[in-house]
């Protein structure tokens, strides 16, 4: 009969139906298990067996409890003084004995805001359910038997009383003892529980050692040290964050996928249909791209400034030209080894693309005069020029180049067929620095000799393979290259004095490769290293001449020279290979 003291009567009616599903509760005004409720609802069949009282008030206090349907009807019955009275003569005797005092049933009328269900323990502090170690969870057994207090040790747990709704743990807490007993117990904290502080220190800890904590500009800036294929194949595949850091468009504006052979048109369709702020692309030895792809992504990438596609032989004039007409911010085109390349397209790139400086079409055997001769017309702010094994360029293309390229420093016209009336044309070039000649079959010394004198910012020369360059020739450029640094010579045909004389009459010349020079000894390697005091960089690869004993005390007596043999490299890539970590193996089967 406890659950008809219960103050919230009126508020039963208006439960949501989700709540109605659920289990009544009974609010009971006493501390122990509800014994009364018990009696009336219980499913024993025979009240007589289990209650000492009489039978006839028995039956009849159990039919008036059945009868009573709403809050104002168990009011009436619990305040009538005739029953009350009955109630209480008959059962103070079992009562005192269940729950204290006969005090509690005076005629007294209670006070309702302090009749809410104890059954529960709505009077300690909830606490939230959280996973405990098995050794706290111990300790806090022991300490609850040792004081004789089971309520800290169900604190810890997680309670029925949880899941409740938020209405329903405001109804009740109305209503909490305020006894100095239950203040205490929800004053101090559970045992087992751990403090507010500590938690929060875990939570904020690790919250803190997660990578994703940096700002997106760092992890943008380390992003940026890995190349595309481990951004895509990689970073990308931990977590949504991270894609989207992958997808940022500064990654996107150089696109390096060079030697990926599963690259192919549809990757390039994609990309151009999302980033339209390429800068720089690199397909060099995709042998699966073909001019769809390249098209589409020059007409969706306006801003294109560098195009670099070596060794695609697939590729036809259609590419670049499409790049030519959609590309007029070009700067710099490699397209070197792709043999279906013809004059037409350099024609587009000379008459569109004004800001072209750097150019690389070697071992396009398609290309002629005709195209060069139209690039260098429309192109006038090339800083590079480079041409190798184009059997159909001549001289028109290098007087081109003098011509309307007055600002070029490099020019490359490697095995093309180019003679020694083209090559005296690059003496307008004022600001000429390096200087390609190698493989030109018709070069004489005198021709060299005059390029030099008249380059006086010539850093860089290199003569390989021609023949016909003598001592002579060598010793003029040691003593009118003032501000030349490197001088390649293998294969040529040069002794002993042409070093003697490098060490003797340059003071700036600090790399020479002679390789390959027959005529070299120990005489003009040991004369160079002894004179030059800016030699730094010595090739002796090949001189038979020249003994490794010669080359061993050389390189005890200079240290600051590095000398180039057989023998040194081979030691040199030990010696890397040693500080790498590696270690030969001894096995037989090595």
């Amino acid at each position: 009969m406890g659950h008809f003291l219960s103050k919230n009567g009126y508020g039963l009616k208006k439960k949501s139906r989700k709540l109605r599903k659920k289990k009544k509760r009974r609010n009971c005004f006493l501390q122990g298990p509800c014994m009364l409720c018990f009696i009336v609802h219980g499913p024993s069949g025979s009240v007589e067996d289990d209650w000492p009282f009489e039978s006839a008030a028995v039956s009849k206090l159990a039919e008036r409890c059945v009868s009573l349907n709403s809050p104002e009807e168990c009011a009436r019955f619990l305040l009538s003084p005739g029953e009350l009275a009955v109630w209480e003569g008959q059962g103070r005797s079992l009562l005192s004995k269940l729950i204290g005092p006969p005090a509690l049933f005076s005629a007294v009328v209670p006070d309702y805001s302090e009749m809410v269900c104890k059954r529960k323990c709505a009077e300690l502090q909830r606490c939230t359910p959280r996973k405990q170690p098995r050794c706290a969870f111990q300790e806090a057994m022991e300490n609850g038997e040792e004081r004789g207090d089971s309520r800290c040790l169900l604190s810890s747990l997680p309670s029925s009383s949880s899941s409740s709704s938020p209405s329903e743990e405001d109804g009740s807490a109305v209503g909490r003892h305020t006894d100095a007993g239950s203040a205490s117990t929800s004053s101090s904290s559970c045992c087992c529980q751990p403090s507010q502080n500590e938690s929060s220190e875990e939570t904020k800890s690790a919250e803190n050692t997660d990578i994703n904590q940096l700002p997106s500009s760092i992890l943008l800036k380390v992003f940026s040290h890995l190349s595309v294929k481990e951004r895509c194949l990689g970073a990308s595949l931990v977590c949504k964050y991270w894609r989207d850091l992958c997808l940022d468009f500064q990654f996107w504006k150089q696109i390096d996928l060079s030697g990926l052979q599963q690259v192919k048109d549809d990757l390039l369709v994609k990309i151009a249909s999302r980033r339209q702020n390429v800068t720089e692309i690199n397909i060099s030895d995709c042998r699966n791209v073909q001019d769809q792809g390249v098209c589409s992504l020059a007409s969706h990438c306006p801003g294109l400034i560098k195009y670099t596609a070596y060794r695609c032989k697939q590729l036809s004039d259609v590419s670049l030209c499409t790049v030519a007409i959609h590309c007029p911010l070009l700067q710099k085109v490699h397209a070197g080894n792709q043999d279906k390349l013809t004059d037409h397209a350099l024609k587009l790139l000379g008459e569109h693309c004004k800001e072209l400086k750097d150019v690389h079409f070697g071992q396009c055997y398609s290309i002629s005069d005709e195209g060069l001769v139209a690039l260098a017309q429309g192109c006038s702010k090339l800083q590079r020029i480079y041409m190798q094994e184009n059997k159909l360029v001549t001289d028109k293309s290098v007087q081109a180049f003098a011509e309307y390229c007055p600002d070029l420093p490099f020019v490359g016209f490697m095995g093309c067929s180019v003679t020694s009336q083209g090559v005296i044309h690059l003496t307008r070039l004022q600001h000429l620095s390096s200087l390609d000649l190698r493989h030109i079959s018709e070069l004489n010394n005198e021709t060299v000799m005059e390029v030099v004198r008249k380059c006086r910012n010539l850093t860089s020369l290199n003569l390989c393979l021609n023949w016909t360059i003598n001592d002579r020739c060598v010793e003029i450029i040691a003593k009118e290259g003032r501000s030349l640094k490197e001088l390649y010579l293998v294969s040529c045909k040069i002794t002993d004095h042409a070093l003697i004389s490098i060490g003797q009459y340059s003071s700036t010349i600090e790399t020479v490769d002679a390789g390959w020079c027959k005529e070299i000894t120990d005489q003009g390697a040991t004369q160079i290293a002894r004179s030059s005091k800016s030699l730094r960089y010595l090739g002796l690869m090949r001189c038979d001449k020249v003994n490794e004993e010669t080359v061993e005390r050389l390189v005890l007596q200079y240290p600051h020279i590095v000398f180039s043999t057989v023998m040194q490299d081979c030691k040199r890539t030990l010696e890397r290979a040693y500080q790498m970590g590696w270690s030969p193996n001894t096995s037989t089967a090595s």
